[in-house]
């Protein structure tokens, strides 16, 4: 009886197995029939990294506020720059505004974790928040901003020693002191200058990560300016309320083109001067001409200064263009001085030639209707009517002949003659002579200028 009891649990058990064979494989029949839809999600593991993260930089342990080796030697913080771009500089605001990506290089080994192919970790600026960095900032600062699109450009890189890249893309408008002296045949030196603001060089040692190799820079063209040099330097800064701290320097070296201004001033302002000797050349009779031209010209200059002032910053000190051009200005102010003197003197010769012929027309006898020139004795078929008078009474002191020509009336044969015998008077004054006036500024106005502009150049080129 026991035996049949065994036997019958034996196959009772085979029973249930075969029939939980059965239901298997139906259900798995069922499952091959479901729809996509119903199939179960796969396993979320952005819970088991994000923990995994936290225990492997122990983010959680961190002191986000205490830097490495706290209480220890300073920490030693690389630096290297990319240069992108100089985007503006600008001279009335004496700055200049840079794109860059900044790099820091520094060990925490807080940070450090194990790893078995001693590859690194790329985090975004999400992790950079709960891990200590530099403080580092830009002295001279006016503006700066850490680009923000699409996401804050910021990356954290994590090595398994410790060792941390800490990158970003930065926009940054620092002062630059310009020395305009010698502008627009100038160069300016600026520095984007870096320092820690808090920790002192006991706690942080900031250093160029590769010397001059450090900084890089892309194929740089600005409109108004060739840089000549980019390098960097470095020193201790001093503040007396807080201490020592490490500083540095990218020293870059801009010179000025010329040409722009070349076209935009230089060239119209000589145009201006050598038009304003135009009125050499003009009749001293025709006054409306020379007059406006003078006019003209003194404005025409004055509106290159206003307009080249304009531009630049209000500095106590001459530029070398206010040299060019306010010698021009004088230059064209002269020759409408000329003009003023060459109109004076006429109207003062005239005067005293009326003068005269008013007082010998009457005792020689000629009629008014002809001209002749007179050295102080009438014809001889005027001397009877001259008689009784002596030079002396005829021509005053003042007005003696050998220093004025007199036109008087008489016939055209001996209006020649009286001409060629007055062109050797050795007597004659050349102030009087107003065309002589015109005649040597001819010469001594361009051969002036000239002079002015061989010095100029040769100085400040």
């Amino acid at each position: 009886m026991p035996y049949f009891t065994k036997l019958l649990l034996i196959m009772f058990c085979l029973a249930l197995l075969v029939e939980s064979r059965k239901h298997r494989k139906k259900t798995s029949n069922l499952d091959v029939q479901r729809p996509s839809c119903f199939f179960e999600k796969n396993q979320d593991l952005t819970k088991t990294w994000r923990e995994t993260t936290k225990k492997l930089l122990q983010i959680d342990e961190h002191d986000a506020i205490t830097r490495p080796a706290f209480g220890g030697p300073a920490i030693p913080v690389g630096v290297d720059v990319q240069v992108e771009s100089l985007d503006k500089i600008s001279e009335v605001n004496m700055d200049f505004t840079m794109t860059l990506y900044l790099r820091h290089y520094w060990k925490d080994e807080r940070l450090s974790f194990c790893s078995t192919n001693n590859k690194s970790r790329t985090f975004d600026s999400r992790l950079a928040k709960k891990i200590w960095v530099p403080d580092v900032f830009f002295v001279h600062s006016k503006r700066s901003v850490i680009h923000s699109t699409t996401t804050q450009n910021i990356m954290l890189r994590v090595f398994p020693d410790g060792h941390v890249l800490y990158s970003m893309r930065v926009t940054v408008t620092s002062m630059c002191n310009m020395d305009f002296s010698r502008f627009p045949l100038d160069s300016q030196t600026c520095s984007l200058e870096l320092e820690s603001y808090a920790y002192t060089d006991e706690d942080l040692m900031l250093y160029w990560k590769n010397g001059n190799e450090s900084l890089k820079t892309e194929k740089i063209s600005l409109s108004q300016f060739l840089i000549q040099k980019f390098h960097t330097t470095s020193r201790l800064a001093f503040y007396s309320s807080t201490g020592w701290y490490n500083r540095l320097y990218i020293n870059f070296t801009l010179r000025r083109h010329i040409f722009f201004f070349l076209l935009q001033t230089y060239f119209p302002a000589t145009l201006m001067v050598m038009l304003s000797w135009v009125s050499f050349w003009i009749d001293r009779r025709a006054v409306p001409a020379r007059v406006s031209l003078g006019i003209t010209t003194v404005l025409t200059m004055s509106t290159i200064i206003t307009g080249v002032n304009a531009s630049m910053p209000r500095v106590s000190y001459i530029k070398a263009v206010d040299i060019y051009l306010w010698v021009s200005f004088v230059f064209v102010f002269l020759s409408v001085l000329e003009y003023a003197a060459v109109n004076y003197l006429t109207s003062v010769q005239e005067r005293k030639e009326r003068k005269l012929q008013e007082r010998f027309s009457c005792s020689c006898g000629i009629p008014h209707s002809k001209t002749m020139m007179l050295d102080g004795n009438c014809s001889e078929s005027d001397a009877n009517s001259l008689a009784g008078y002596t030079r002396s009474q005829m021509v005053p002191e003042e007005e003696k002949p050998e220093k004025v020509v007199v036109h008087l009336a008489m016939s055209n044969e001996s209006n020649s003659s009286r001409k060629r015998g007055l062109k050797g008077h050795v007597g004659l004054r050349i102030i009087q002579n107003t065309h002589a006036i015109d005649k040597y500024s001819r010469l001594i106005f361009p051969g002036t200028y000239i002079v002015f502009n061989l010095i100029y150049w040769s100085v400040f080129s």
